[in-house]
């Protein structure tokens, strides 16, 4: 069975609304929405599981083409959502001028009280600039240098580690006010880091391990998923987005197994295609929030009914992003591959 449309599906998916949402405002849902940012851990653990999908059985990774790869893959929509935001701050007359600057540059993560600036969805992309520049070293000294055994214990090691910083440092500076603490505690790309290692322990695992082990896993996943959503309706005082990976990890291996219902979903066009739109979902949601704004649809539209609002924005930014898929990310990815694909028949002609 081809497992890229499931990768692809759960992977954007939760890309679109791992940093959160400002579409979704239910009360009988609000403990998940205010705890998107466990959300967020769960992309960043599959985003590490994915990176070993797609380069585990290869025996280096290019620097040049790694690097080409995955900025043209994030940086021109990132870059148009950037130029959308200037319009809605010039409307709103105002310009965050270090917000910009540090958008551009994808840095804005490891300024506390910045990390929301400009594009505030953005914030988890400065974060995945970290794990993309250090990805090709890790793979290539540490993966592919030493037995999985071995790095193992330096992963979970980091992850342990990490686990008792992140306490201490919520126990005593989690409640405080200032929004500068606030920010490095969630934000900070350092903190996030042990999150992508073990995406890319469960890899390398599953590839060596746990590939050939495909059976119906739905109820599993189902029983899993209920798991977290119990551990987020009762915290009981516990940092569970500190030691996520535990509940994470094997959801993602399980539907990368799994043979039943989920993954015959997952495989549905309609939600791959959501899937490669999902991008642009999540990272031009906010620029399309401005411009189809309850007071806008009420204004030209005379609709007062705020769930219809919600429909008729969500309508409009999955048009935007199907838009922006088809005449800017793929054209560009198309082109990136097109090139390598040239340099490489010169590099080894028949």
């Amino acid at each position: 069975m081809d497992l890229y449309p499931i990768y692809r599906c759960d992977f954007n998916f939760h890309l679109s609304y791992g940093g959160g949402s400002i579409f979704i405002d239910d009360a009988r849902l609000s403990f998940i929405f205010q705890n998107a940012n466990i959300g967020v851990s769960y992309f960043f653990i599959l985003s590490g599981f994915v990176m070993i999908i797609a380069y585990g059985n290869k025996p280096f990774v290019s620097f040049t083409e790694y690097y080409r790869n995955r900025f043209a893959r994030i940086y021109p929509l990132y870059f148009f959502a950037i130029i959308l935001v200037i319009f809605v701050q010039l409307i709103d007359r105002r310009f965050d001028f270090l917000g910009f600057f540090l958008n551009i540059f994808m840095i804005q993560a490891w300024i506390p009280g910045k990390a929301l600036s400009f594009n505030f969805p953005a914030w988890s992309l400065s974060v995945e600039a970290l794990f993309y520049a250090v990805f090709p070293f890790v793979f290539n000294k540490v993966y592919q240098k030493i037995s999985i055994k071995r790095f193992s214990v330096y992963i979970i090691s980091f992850w342990i580690f990490i686990q008792i910083v992140t306490s201490v440092l919520f126990a005593y500076f989690g409640e405080s006010d200032s929004i500068y603490t606030g920010e490095f505690l969630r934000y900070n790309p350092l903190l996030h880091l042990h999150q992508f290692l073990v995406g890319n322990l469960a890899g390398l695992f599953f590839i060596k391990y746990l590939q050939h082990k495909k059976r119906n896993y739905d109820l599993l996943i189902f029983v899993l998923t209920g798991l977290v959503l119990l551990a987020l309706k009762f915290p009981f005082q516990l940092n569970f987005n500190s030691a996520s990976a535990l509940l994470l990890m094997p959801i993602i291996i399980l539907i990368s197994l799994n043979t039943g219902l989920i993954t015959r979903l997952f495989q549905h066009k309609i939600l791959v295609f959501l899937g490669e739109i999902s991008f642009g979902i999540y990272i031009l949601q906010y620029p399309v929030c401005f411009f189809i704004s309850n007071y806008r649809i009420n204004k030209y539209l005379h609709i007062e009914d705020l769930n219809l609002a919600l429909l008729i924005r969500f309508g409009v930014l999955i048009l935007v992003s199907s838009i922006t898929y088809l005449y800017i990310e793929k054209p560009i990815l198309k082109i990136v591959k097109g090139k390598q694909k040239a340099l490489t028949l010169s590099e080894n002609p028949a």
